[in-house]
């Protein structure tokens, strides 16, 4: 049996389609995949601790080889249990919506709580950065208003697929699988709605596979 962790990071449920997406491949993979376990984590719904104060001074005692304070101790090791929880997953799933050209500003906090040295990186003088996180896929359902394809004069401003591509490949992940939904906004409702429906399928025919 594998776990998989499934990652929303849109506030608004049901009318997210980055969320509707990612719902229908989850439910795909529970069909083909019963005995697995899903865990569910939506960052707008958990008490996400800030990465500051004790916490950013813990992370960098460890960096300069020194020894924790009580009060970072404490701090630390919330981070610690929330990379933990994380790095327990044999799979995971993303819903990931377009907010300003870039990401949901709970995920960049989630994302600066995981990407640690030592613990989903490393590095070394001699081969450089190395990811640790390693061997395990992720599915990521993109959701975007305007449209951003390569090549096209909207793509210099997609800093959403960029950046978390680049976050997950940081940290070890090789095997990204994107489903991108756009437009969901400038083409009209229409177009909003039929772009929703072909990608939920195409998640449940990707599920299977997965």
């Amino acid at each position: 049996m594998a776990k998989l962790l499934y990652v929303k990071a849109s506030p608004v449920g049901a009318r997210s389609y980055s969320v509707a997406v990612a719902d229908a491949f989850i439910a795909s993979y529970r069909e083909k995949n019963p005995k697995d376990t899903i865990q569910t984590i939506d960052l707008f719904k958990i008490d996400l601790p800030a990465f500051d104060g004790f916490a950013l001074q813990a992370k960098y005692t460890i960096l300069h080889g020194l020894k924790h304070s009580a009060d970072e101790l404490k701090a630390w090791a919330i981070v610690e249990k929330i990379i933990e929880e994380f790095k327990s997953a044999d799979k995971y799933a993303f819903a990931v919506p377009m907010w300003n050209f870039g990401i949901p500003y709970r995920l960049k906090q989630y994302l600066d709580l995981l990407i640690q040295p030592g613990y989903t990186f490393s590095f070394s003088p001699d081969s450089g950065y190395k990811g640790l996180v390693t061997g395990k896929p992720a599915f990521v359902s993109y959701a975007r208003g305007g449209e951003y394809a390569p090549g096209t004069p909207g793509e210099n401003y997609d800093f959403q697929k960029k950046y978390f591509d680049l976050a997950l490949g940081f940290i070890g992940f090789t095997d990204v699988r994107p489903l991108i939904i756009e437009p969901t906004l400038a083409g009209g409702a229409d177009v909003a709605k039929s772009k929703r429906e072909l990608a939920i399928l195409e998640a449940r025919k990707m599920a299977q596979a997965f």
